[in-house]
């Protein structure tokens, strides 16, 4: 079980709630908090006063009062309004983490919701039901709010599953109730980045693991090119001292260390290697401070209070202000995007000389009696259309904002529409490495009776298990989607001797 705190989540847990099921709890020192925040909540509910989200409108009807018989209406009707969220719904680890994150955010004690509420919301993830939230109608400010609302809904007995579900038939069936609503537990529900932080997250650790693949994929490459191992010495990469850059390189030296292969070209008479195969522990660790990058503001956010106005029950005043924009998470997706781009462009550079006789001195497009067959070669044309597909998705859409709520909201993040670019672009990346897989150990194959590395050897096997050589022409595709599925359940990562960096 995950307990939620409101400040100790991490990105790791997040991932194994949304995709192992791992369950929810809240822990005893967030219900401190959340019952102080709700006691002032209450407090403001009852006068007379006006409190911005508790007693008056929302947004542009932010000066609009709203009698205390109607307190509860304002809360319901929030979140009808606000649910006009389009397109391909959210895939069920997204809409977990989604879950996961809205309670811990309120699970910190800034939003003024009641404990109940709280306690349903984490009862409605744990019992695997599952809200449909379209994937888009968010410019992430005031955060998420479509999203969530869609979100929000299925917790009031309303909305839809992404099972098809009844709602209230399914919250009956599994013991739950429908919540009614109080002063401002609509708009805690909704005010927040969390559906941003959701793609985000996921994203960021398949490309944690796919950095990974990454060396493999380039390893496996440089040893069918016979390219020399000197570039990923040490003392080079420890005289520019990046991070990603070093454990790159230690990766590639590790994963070549005692190859036949490159024993056979020891005084082979080349100077120098193309930069797609030299420069890769610089190209690979700009990619993993991408990574880095977007992990640490996407875990920050993950712990953090995103709601308007904030409770702060400490000192008995509730203040009205911005943490709901999405401008971190909007720059740390573009900031990911670019990083996979440049995995996968210098990833569809090596799998083109792989493909070219001249620079591999294998037969063409990696086949025996080229010619009559075709071999790898629209394997390879695919990944020149998925690196183009990549470059076009890595326009940072955190350069674009639209004014929104009769200009009350006149400058927005457009934080969902970064991590959806970045969530896509992770896959597609993750595709021309699987080619490169492909054309690597292929190439691998052609040079026998040489052999690679003991390392390289194992992930060789893992590879072939899935996915016989190419000896006669066959459709490509399902030998690609096989390695795909291989690096995205870190199969391929298993099969190593020792952990890469």
């Amino acid at each position: 079980m995950v307990l939620l705190d409101g400040s100790s989540l991490t990105l790791e847990a997040l991932g194994r709630v949304a995709r192992d099921r791992e369950s929810l709890g809240l822990s005893d020192a967030a219900r401190v908090g959340v019952r102080a925040a709700r006691a002032l909540v209450d407090h403001h509910a009852a006068g007379e006063a006006a409190v911005y989200g508790i007693n008056t409108g929302f947004g542009s009807l932010a000066e609009v009062k709203i009698p205390h018989d109607q307190l509860a209406a304002l809360q319901l009707n929030l979140l009808r309004s606000h649910a006009a969220g389009v397109g391909d719904p959210l895939p069920v680890p997204v809409v977990r983490a989604l879950m996961a994150l809205r309670a811990n955010v309120l699970a910190k004690g800034y939003s003024g919701i009641r404990e109940a509420t709280l306690e349903a919301l984490i009862a409605l993830a744990n019992a695997g039901l599952h809200p449909r939230v379209p994937s888009r109608g968010s410019v992430g400010a005031s955060g998420d709010l479509a999203p969530l609302a869609h979100l929000a809904l299925v917790l009031v007995g309303e909305g839809r599953l992404l099972d098809h579900a009844n709602v209230p038939e399914a919250l009956a069936a599994r013991g739950l109730s429908p919540v009614v609503l109080a002063a401002k537990e609509g708009l805690a529900l909704i005010n927040g980045t969390q559906a941003s932080t959701a793609v985000l997250a996921l994203a960021v650790l398949d490309a944690a693991r796919l950095a990974r693949a990454a060396d493999i994929a380039c390893a496996m490459s440089v040893d069918a090119l016979r390219v020399s191992l000197h570039p990923f010495e040490a003392r080079i990469h420890a005289a520019r001292p990046v991070p990603g850059q070093g454990a790159s390189a230690a990766n590639l030296f590790a994963l070549l260390t005692g190859s036949g292969i490159n024993a056979s070209h020891a005084h082979c008479s080349k100077v120098q290697d193309a930069y797609a195969l030299r420069c890769a522990p610089q190209v690979h660790g700009s990619a993993r401070e991408a990574i880095a990058f977007a992990h640490r503001l996407a875990e920050i956010e993950a712990n953090s209070a995103t709601d308007n106005p904030m409770v702060f029950a400490e000192t008995g005043d509730i203040v009205s202000g911005g943490n709901f924009h999405g401008a971190p998470i909007a720059l740390a997706a573009d900031t990911l995007t670019i990083g996979m781009a440049q995995l996968a462009t210098i990833s569809e550079r090596r799998t083109d000389r792989l493909m070219t006789a001249v620079e591999s001195g294998l037969p063409p497009f990696l086949i025996r009696e080229s010619g009559l067959h075709s071999g790898l070669m629209m394997a390879h044309v695919t990944a020149a259309a998925l690196t183009s597909e990549i470059k076009t998705l890595s326009h940072p859409a955190a350069a674009d904002t639209i004014p929104t709520s009769a200009g009350r909201e006149d400058h927005v993040s457009m934080s969902m529409g970064a991590a959806l670019k970045a969530a896509r672009v992770v896959e597609l990346a993750r595709l021309v490495i699987s080619i490169e897989l492909l054309a690597a150990a292929q190439a691998l194959d052609l040079l026998a009776p040489l052999v690679t590395s003991p390392a390289l050897a194992r992930m060789h096997a893992a590879l072939r298990a899935r996915v016989p050589m190419l000896v006669a022409d066959r459709p490509p595709a399902t030998d690609i989607d096989a390695i795909d599925t291989l690096v995205e359940d870190g199969a391929l990562e298993r099969a190593c001797p020792f952990p890469l960096a």
